[in-house]
């Protein structure tokens, strides 16, 4: 009998080794690291920003008399010699079949050098179009309008797709060599600390809500 009390004690004060069923606490996910934010380019300052954009408006009238003056004045005595061109390239190779090189170089580097002023002047005028895809376009445009007039209303002037080409190129030219930089120097951007809220708040909008 004592021996019974005793294992009897023993099983009641021994603690149950059953497996618990509280689960596991889930692993916790990796934070993310703020993206640093980008270095500010510079700026020039307000005087100077208003000192460029009346430099730049008064080149812009320049150009566009000279522009005027050297592809909408009549020419009667070059009526018989010009013809209208549709064909990309075509203008191009005759350039070149010229004896003389000088000759295609003054023509081919004329029509680029009569575009740079569209690739250093538009960022300036239009902050929203200083994109290259956008500069190109709207050098594009008033290249066509101003060959329409030619071949439609000008003597001794014809449409011609390679002087449009080649505008545009010099456009390209403009905006590589000085136009991107002059664009961003002219015109500011948004501020760092507002381009950083605006990162935050579309981060919280995609992350996943947790759950309740």
């Amino acid at each position: 009998m004592g021996r019974t009390a005793a294992r009897l004690r023993r099983t009641r004060t021994e603690p149950t080794t059953e497996p618990t069923t509280e689960a596991a606490p889930k692993a916790a996910r990796p934070t993310r690291r703020p993206k640093p934010a980008p270095p500010q380019r510079y700026q020039l300052p307000l005087p100077l920003r208003v000192l460029s954009m009346l430099l730049g408006f008064a080149l812009m009238v320049g150009f566009a008399v000279a522009l005027a003056k050297l592809t909408l004045e009549p020419s009667p005595a070059s009526k018989a010699l010009v013809h209208t061109n549709l064909h990309p390239g075509r203008s191009l190779k005759a350039y070149l079949d010229q004896p003389a090189m000088r000759d295609a170089v003054k023509q081919i580097g004329g029509n680029i050098v009569l575009g740079i002023p569209f690739g250093v002047l538009v960022p300036v005028f239009a902050p929203r179009a200083r994109g290259i895809l956008k500069v190109l376009l709207l050098t594009a445009t008033v290249m066509l309008l101003v060959e329409f007039a030619q071949g439609t209303l000008i003597t001794g002037r014809a449409f011609d797709i390679d002087d449009v080409i080649l505008n545009t190129t010099g456009a390209l030219v403009g905006w590589l060599l000085l136009g991107r930089r002059l664009g961003r120097a002219v015109h500011a951007r948004k501020p760092a600390a507002k381009a950083a809220r605006t990162s935050k708040a579309a981060k919280a909008s995609k992350a996943p809500k947790a759950a309740s």
